[in-house]
């Protein structure tokens, strides 16, 4: 099938849509809200660029695309440090006015937390309510007094802070200072106990004083120390994706379903197809396809409502080579903890992995024996180490031949587990970079992130499709998920064990067969096997 430039236009255009939707939004946020979406242009103006140049006919050399990608990070750590300067002048602000207002209330409870003075006992019984509050907050005054350019949040009521200074003491965690936090709090101070444990009491007495009003996260600081961030719960029974994300979500399906039926109707023996007849010859191919892609959706979706966690709608990934990359969902609700978030994560792999293993096994058992009907040079299974190794296994001396006769199932299997190892790489809110994540925790899965879309950069030298694929991930999934109420707690051996079987599972389907190993297998023509 010729190439078009459909999918780089669209991608171009609408990494401009984004680009200005997002410029409109963070002008409400002032200084803040500007810096962070020149941080997010900074990180797509490399991808913006080439896509740009790719649209309009020109061509950037490997070189020049590194030098791009080498100024895109200069830019991002430069105005990362200006970030944080900005956030740092705010926090003095709004610290130095909650200071002020929990005075003012009560004059001899100070911010910075004593545990003797933070008995459960010790904390009143009725809390006010926040619109009582609002008119006396230190973001109100602040505004007012022109201090401050933060106009979303607004801080935590006086009495609400009493009732949650009093759920800490010295048995589960002794809070050393209180800093305010968006619409909440961070309680920096030490760990007293088991981190399930301390959670778990905690959370019963926040929810006792206070109800399902807040919830409370217990995370590791840049320091590295347990950290407690107190939050307004949301409520997220709403539906969460907005008209012009549905209508997305509509487009993307049918791209999809063009890019799947097309790659079907290639299959079959069509290179260029001419009429809707023969789009009609790919279909089988196609559904085939989104059964692999329905059954990895259900299988994340069947683990979410387990764990009663809220997603978004799927958004689908079309691509022309492997008619899918499959498709990414947001999480919405807080996680409890970070076995939730491997479950999660681990369960469309499995189930998408399995069925793709199974399908090209017996695929490879029809071609074996004689039931093959296309035609494919046999050099394509020095592709990947998974198909090569099993292509051996089934195919044996045959795949000395310069072409061998396989089964369409073997395309279909080949191409679902591919799909699954593109999805399992350990970056970002992929699959895999959840598993890490989890596992691991932030830091870990933040570098593997950010060697991922090392590694397909460089990787864009043998396929351009690593290019397409690593812009996806920097543009829509670059960022790790949002802490759990319990991101202290690891997971059990058993979660452990199958996480990094999963990762290894992703590097043989993804890696090709060195020229030397693929001689020795008697793969592509080698002339058998070396002594």
């Amino acid at each position: 099938m010729k190439s078009t430039p459909f999918i780089p236009i669209a991608v171009f255009i609408l990494t401009l849509a984004l680009l200005g939707w997002g410029y409109f939004r963070a002008r409400r946020f002032g200084k803040l809200g500007l810096l962070s979406w020149l941080q997010f242009v900074s990180l797509m103006s490399p991808w913006l660029v080439y896509f740009g140049l790719f649209v309009s006919g020109i061509f950037i050399n490997f070189t020049t695309l590194l030098f791009l990608l080498l100024s895109s990070t200069i830019a991002y750590v430069v105005i990362g440090n200006q970030l944080r300067k900005a956030v740092t002048e705010e926090r003095a602000v709004i610290e130095q006015k909650l200071k002020q207002d929990l005075n003012a209330s009560d004059g001899d409870r100070p911010l910075s937390n004593n545990p003797s003075n933070n008995s459960p006992n010790s904390a009143p019984n009725n809390p006010s309510s926040p619109n009582n509050q609002s008119a006396n907050t230190p973001i109100a005054l602040a505004m007012a007094q022109g201090k401050t350019q933060l106009k979303r949040f607004q801080p935590v009521p006086v009495e609400d802070m009493k009732l949650i200074q009093g759920i800490f003491g010295i048995e589960t965690y002794y809070v050393t200072e209180t800093i305010p936090y968006q619409e909440g709090a961070i309680f920096k101070g030490n760990l007293r106990g088991e981190a399930d444990e301390v959670h778990d009491r905690l959370s019963k007495s926040l929810s006792d004083r206070l109800g399902n009003k807040y919830n409370l996260f217990l995370v590791e600081g840049q320091d590295r120390k347990p950290v407690i961030i107190v939050l307004p719960h949301r409520d997220l029974a709403i539906d969460n994706n907005t008209i012009p994300q549905k209508i997305l979500i509509a487009v993307l399906i049918l791209a999809n379903s063009y890019t799947a039926v097309s790659l079907g109707a290639q299959v079959a023996g069509i290179p260029v197809v001419q009429n809707y007849q023969e789009y009609l010859v790919g279909l089988p191919f196609a559904l085939c396809l989104g059964a692999i892609l329905g059954i990895r959706e259900f299988a994340m979706r069947w683990m979410a409502r387990k764990y009663k966690v809220q997603m978004s709608l799927p958004f689908l990934l079309p691509s022309s080579q492997l008619g899918s990359f499959g498709a990414f969902s947001r999480i919405y609700s807080p996680l409890p903890n970070r076995a939730v978030l491997f479950d999660i994560a681990i369960a469309p792999a499995l189930a998408s992995g399995l069925l793709s293993l199974a399908i090209l096994l017996v695929g490879l058992r029809l071609s074996a024996i004689g039931m093959g009907s296309i035609d494919i040079p046999s050099q394509i299974f020095q592709a990947s180490v998974l198909a090569g190794t099993l292509a051996k296994l089934f195919l044996g001396e045959a795949l000395q031949n310069s072409f061998i006769s396989i089964h369409p199932l073997v395309i279909l299997g080949w191409l679902g587990s591919a799909i699954t190892a593109l999805n399992l790489m350990p970056a970002g809110q992929l699959d895999g970079g959840r598993i890490v994540q989890s596992i691991y925790g932030r830091r870990t899965a933040s570098w593997t992130t950010v060697l991922t879309l090392i590694f397909l950069v460089i990787a864009t030298v043998i396929n351009p499709l690593a290019l397409y694929w690593g812009g996806i991930i920097l543009i829509l999934l670059r960022d790790l998920e949002r802490p759990m109420l319990n991101e202290l707690s690891e997971l059990d051996g058993d979660r452990e064990a199958l996480g990094v079987v999963a990762l290894f599972w992703m590097l043989v389907t993804l890696l090709p067969l060195t020229s030397n190993v693929a001689a020795r297998l008697g793969i592509g023509n080698s002339g058998g096997l070396l002594p």
